[in-house]
């Protein structure tokens, strides 16, 4: 089920250099074949993976299905859906209208968008290609609104209209970094509107055809046909596989298709410059700068990280069962694409396992320790001055428990596992490595923990990093039936345009929606629930009456509900 290519050199003239590279042509090429052993069967979905030596494809290789119900195999000619990795290419977008002279980065995006509200904060172009903006995103918006993957049409039009009911932000603009796919819808519409043509076409018209990159284009309608499309699958309850395939009709930050061998022609021009320009790609790349001078990871469609001691430049993207991943080793001029259509596939990992086989004499990363405690180790009583180093599980144990993020409502969960404290959020899970003093470091992040006891037994923690904010500890809350009475009603939120219903069954206190069905909630603290991705943490008016709630994700904060 292999189907490769090697291509000649597409820059001409130019010298390879290959710092901490072996030759690229060394490398055994069945290591990676051996990576992608679980995919290299005719009867799986798969994935394409491409290896490029300073825009020049090294070795090119298809696994697997793109489509089951024809037994069409995937080669590097396949077409992939590749979800947020269509950022980047937004972001190009709108630079070139910056180059034009049509736009500014810095601009407000309201002079633009007529359809975004006055949130009582100017929100650059800048700051939505960054997500610095503080705008809700989007897929959070709609889901919360009653919209159904995979089920139902989502339009340009709806989002903007979802985007003109909000009333706040998740945060003051600049303040913080937090990923939302809004802002790229919206700047999807400044191309739209002031070049006079669809995303689709300007795309098309200034980056995809001056590239050669014939098989690439934003698909905005999904009934369009394209061509060597691989389907996305998913494995069913029944171990059957099933088709897994979204139908946005929405461009900006998803919605591209394109294949692994049109990306080395994309990979080409960021050392060649031929499309833009030295200064506009250098711009692409400037990370974003939040107002108290901290610089984020983040630039324009693109995520500056490290691996194994290299600089990286790349991204990602999930959408129902496609998964992409496209990461540059400038220094090396090393990049690798892997496109996949099944869920479990996860390209950010095969993508570094590739590289490993090219990577030479590299900078080894040191694995993160588990946390583990000798038994009989003796230890602060974490009463807010000692030293968690070594500490015992029993006193780790003090700091168990539900945690409330002040800025949003959303609960962390800290648990202590294999004698570490672990922390749980959303589906995140990783282990606290100890620093010192009551601080810790989230295993495999920048992200720094640290401890206060602002109030007798109860424990507050700040993180500073990627998943930043200050949360304080909370008392597991398990009301009885006649308690959970005074939560039943109807409330609506005019953000949303949706009502819910609540009542009581049994025991437990539900949520019913005419599009998402009878949801159980289930306590977590006083107040606060948790269902099906969102949390609620109701409100009391004068008098101590419940007047209503907020529900939030983790990408869409505090959108309010009103009770009826």
């Amino acid at each position: 089920m292999r189907h490769k290519t090697r291509e000649a050199p597409v820059i001409a003239g130019l010298m390879l250099t290959s710092l901490a590279l072996t030759n690229p042509q060394a490398p055994n090429h069945m290591q990676v074949d051996e990576v992608f052993t679980r995919w290299d069967r005719p009867d799986t979905p798969g994935c394409a993976v491409s290896v490029m030596q300073s825009g020049r494809i090294v070795y090119s290789q298809g696994y697997g299905a793109a489509n089951l119900e024809y037994d069409i195999p995937i080669t590097p000619r396949t077409t992939f859906h590749v979800a947020s990795l269509s950022k980047q290419f937004t972001a190009l977008a709108v630079a070139l209208l910056v180059a034009d002279g049509k736009i500014s980065w810095d601009d407000d995006i309201r002079q633009y968008v007529s359809e975004v509200p006055d949130l009582g904060e100017r929100i650059t172009l800048r700051q939505l290609a960054t997500h610095t903006s503080g705008f809700r995103d989007q897929w959070s918006l709609l889901r919360m609104a009653g919209w159904r993957w995979e089920e139902d049409v989502v339009k340009q039009g709806d989002v903007l209209d979802v985007v003109s009911r909000q009333r706040s932000l998740n945060f003051p603009s600049g303040s913080e970094f937090l990923y939302s796919n809004t802002g790229y819808t919206l700047l999807a519409v400044v191309v739209e509107r002031q070049s006079g043509q669809s995303l689709s076409h300007f795309a098309d018209e200034r980056i995809f055809s001056p590239l050669g990159m014939r098989q690439t284009r934003f698909v905005d309608t999904h009934t369009a046909l394209v061509r060597d499309r691989a389907y996305a699958y998913r494995l069913g309850d029944d171990g059957a596989y099933r088709l897994n395939i979204p139908v946005f009709e929405t461009v900006g930050p998803t919605n591209l298709f394109t294949t692994v061998e049109d990306l080395a022609r994309w990979d080409r021009n960021f050392y060649t410059a031929e499309l833009g320009g030295r200064s506009l790609l250098d711009d692409l790349h400037r990370t974003g700068v939040l107002r108290d001078g901290r610089r984020i990871s983040y630039a324009a469609g693109l995520v500056h990280g490290r691996y194994r001691g290299h600089a990286t430049v790349g991204h990602g993207g999930a959408d129902a069962g496609y998964r992409s991943e496209f990461l540059r080793f400038p220094e090396q001029r090393l990049t690798i694409a892997v496109l996949c259509n099944e869920p479990s596939s996860d390209p950010d990992r095969l993508v570094r396992s590739v590289a490993d086989v090219y990577l030479d004499g590299a900078e080894s990363a040191a694995p993160e320790p588990l946390v583990s405690v000798p038994a009989g180790t003796a230890g602060s009583s974490l009463t807010g001055s000692g030293d968690v180093v070594g500490s015992p599980v029993a006193a780790l144990e003090k700091l168990t428990g539900f945690y409330r993020r002040e800025e949003s409502d959303l609960p962390l969960q800290l648990i202590v596992r294999e004698g570490a404290l672990t922390i749980l959020t959303g589906d995140a899970i990783g282990m606290l490595v100890p620093l010192g003093a009551d601080r810790f470091r989230l295993a495999g992040s920048s992200t720094v923990g640290t401890f206060t006891w602002p109030a007798e037994g109860s424990a507050a923690l700040q993180l500073t990093g990627p998943v930043g904010g200050r949360y304080r500890q909370e008392s597991r809350w398990r009301p009885q039936a006649d308690e959970l009475t005074r939560f039943v009603g109807s409330y609506y939120s005019r953000e949303l345009g949706v009502q819910y219903s609540l009542t009581v069954q049994g025991s437990h206190l539900t949520l019913q929606h005419r599009r998402l069905g009878r949801q159980v909630l289930v306590p977590t603290y006083s107040g606060g629930f948790f269902t099906a991705g969102f949390y609620l943490a109701f409100t009391q008016g004068d008098g101590g009456a419940v007047d209503g709630f907020t529900i939030s994700t983790q990408r869409a904060w505090k959108v309010r509900f009103d009770r009826q």
